[in-house]
């Protein structure tokens, strides 16, 4: 087991808690390739936050994808040719506005995202399992805290039908 090198309140607990952090970012990095690996061939990583925005926010235009995705909308737009080809996204006219297009999951990308999160929450819990009782209600206030200073909201509930953007 790692020796803790937190010390009270100094420099060294914050240095020792973002080591900690990134070893976390790592893991969770290699659970979000893992969960891909049945669409890897047809879906990068960034694809499939795209199909995961798509999947909560319903038809988008184009920029306001991009917004979120936080990528340039040239950027956005050769995602999205690629999603369409592999037939994950499919592209139509804004009924509201017949000069906007709307972009929206295909029932393949939205069996896609199911399918990779249904599997990335179920290796989380795996991990998660292995921890102690004590353990686990510790990492749900330490990561509930991390999430609120990072301005980040809470992930779905597992029986929630709408992912996260990020995933």
């Amino acid at each position: 087991m790692a020796e803790r090198e937190v010390s009270s309140g100094g420099v060294d607990d914050v240095d020792a808690v973002a080591r900690a952090v990134l070893t976390a970012s790592r893991l969770l990095v290699a659970v979000s390739a893992r969960s891909l690996a049945e669409v890897e061939e047809r879906v990068t990583l960034p694809q499939m936050r795209m199909l995961v925005v798509l999947s909560a926010h319903g038809a988008s235009k184009l920029v306001s994808l991009a917004e979120q995705l936080q990528v340039a909308p040239s950027t956005a737009m050769r995602m999205v040719d690629r999603l369409i080809a592999n037939g994950l996204v499919d592209r139509q006219t804004n009924p509201g506005n017949r000069r906007e297009t709307m972009l929206k999951l295909t029932e393949d990308g939205r069996r896609s995202v199911e399918e990779v999160m249904a599997r990335r929450r179920a290796e989380i819990a795996a991990i998660v399992e292995r921890l102690a009782p004590d353990q686990r209600l510790a990492l749900i206030d330490a990561l509930n805290a991390f999430n609120e200073a990072g301005g980040e909201p809470p992930a779905p509930e597992a029986d929630d039908l709408e992912p996260h953007p990020l995933g």
